[in-house]
């Protein structure tokens, strides 16, 4: 709302009042829908090269797959990066590489000597920037804006995500129709420039810069770093349970994505312009979601387990159909229970975690995150490929369902103790691990192809 001139922050937009965010934030709009248009043009492609039968889903599968296993091996090792570098620092490069990998694409799109191998060698090595760039990237968020302001930070970073979601696949899906897969790929690596000249614009006065590791000089000190890091995890229930329940949900919940672009071309037969319109809906409901999350004072981990629920049945109804109207009411709602669990889960941990162990802990939380896209898309683009989609979708729907089964059981059995808000929020901004793991540990609080943009910009 703007008054007198003067803009006043609702409680959805309160993160807005530092500018640091803001440039971040209109960055981040604007970059990731470029990602969300590459997403839908790598899918045709690929498509386009290997044929659009169950073969397709086993591709597109593989893409995930090779696109996050250096994640999943060298996450951890990013998470040490982002506290020993400055993280702005780190982000501006990491972005820089990432715009570099996407025009590298469009330009072999373009000249039209694009094969299946070079998709893969990419993939990879954007897998290997996203290791650095997703906890540097993540943890960052509470620099700017303080540990006060930053669950609804991450709540924001989700609905531009999701926004985008909205935008970029309808955007992507038309430019595809006419003039063809590459300007996709082009303007997405254009569009980090935005990223990059927000962070530069930021005032380093304005920033809260955490207690910065030191840099380890040995393997042994390298093991304690991690094993400091994994052990506040081990010991911390709300945490833990935080990262177990997205755990599951991305291995399997969240990797719908692979099959959308398949559905479309073959079961659905609407076309690249249709499968947009899938994305598009999708991102409406998890922009809902990430809207109605950023209006709550603090995290709720009923919303972290009902999200998941929502998802499971959603993917299981889309199993059940071949009607494109059914399909996007469908693809709403997994989209609004994927980002309900996805924001809860990564607001409970950055409000938790004592600011000296942010970046290693957000690490395992993002290893885990994009880490578990090689199995779930294997897993996924595997049983599509072999059964078809809807037994594939039948899977992924269920096992949400069973985690988030057994993740309620362990709240009300007690396992994770219920305690205030405040005391997570004070461990986020207690400088030693000793002050954030007592009082964050019991805190009751509650962001591929598809899968892969997903992974990277959250």
């Amino acid at each position: 709302m703007i008054l007198g001139g003067r803009v006043r922050f609702t409680a959805a937009g309160r993160a807005l009042k530092h500018r640091n965010f803001q440039l971040f934030f209109f960055g981040q709009l604007i970059s990731v829908t470029g990602t969300w248009m590459q997403s839908i043009a790598l899918a045709w492609v690929i498509g386009g090269l290997v044929g659009w039968g169950n073969q397709a889903v086993v591709y597109l599968g593989l893409v995930g797959v090779v696109q996050f296993l250096p994640v999943m091996v060298l996450g951890l090792f990013g998470g040490i990066v982002a506290d020993v570098w400055p993280k702005r620092n780190t982000v501006i490069a990491t972005q820089i590489a990432a715009g570099l990998l996407a025009l590298v694409l469009g330009g072999l799109d373009y000249f039209h000597v694009i094969v299946v191998w070079q998709v893969f060698v990419l993939a990879f090595l954007l897998g290997l920037v996203n290791a650095v760039d997703m906890p540097a990237r993540q943890s960052f968020v509470v620099e700017m804006v303080g540990a006060d302001d930053v669950a609804n930070a991450v709540a924001l970073n989700s609905a531009v995500f999701n926004g985008a979601r909205i935008v970029g696949p309808a955007v992507g899906g038309a430019l595809i129709v006419l003039f063809g897969t590459a300007l996709c790929f082009i303007l997405n690596g254009i569009s980090y420039g935005a990223v990059v000249i927000g962070l530069l614009a930021m005032r380093t006065s304005e920033l809260r810069p955490s207690a910065r590791l030191a840099m380890p000089k040995s393997v042994a000190a390298i093991r304690a770093d991690l094993g400091e890091g994994l052990r506040y995890v081990r010991h911390t229930p709300v945490v833990l349970l935080a990262i177990s329940v997205i755990g599951f949900v991305s291995t399997f919940g969240m990797n719908f994505n692979v099959i959308l672009p398949v559905m479309a071309a073959g079961l659905l037969n609407v076309g690249a312009a249709g499968a947009g319109l899938l994305y598009a809906a999708m991102g409406a409901g998890a922009l809902t979601a990430a809207l109605v999350v950023a209006m709550l004072p603090r995290p709720r981990l009923r919303i972290l387990l009902g999200g998941g629920i929502v998802l499971g049945i959603s993917e299981l109804v889309l199993a059940a159909t071949s009607s494109y109207p059914v399909a996007l009411v469908a693809v709403y709602f997994a989209g609004l229970g994927a980002i309900s669990t996805a924001i809860s889960a990564n607001s409970l941990i950055q409000i938790t975690v004592p600011g000296p162990l942010r970046g290693r802990v957000m690490s395992v939380y993002t290893t885990v995150f994009a880490g578990s896209t090689p199995i779930g898309n294997g897993l996924t683009g595997g049983f599509g490929g072999l059964w078809g989609t809807p037994v594939a979708l039948v899977m992924n729907g269920s096992v949400t369902l069973a985690a988030e089964a057994l993740a309620a059981i362990a709240v009300l059995r007690g396992f994770v103790p219920r305690l205030g808000a405040g005391a997570g929020a004070g461990g986020a901004a207690s400088g030693g691990a000793g002050g954030g793991a007592g009082g964050g540990a019991g805190a009751d609080v509650y962001a591929g192809v598809g899968g892969a943009a997903a992974r990277s910009s959250e």
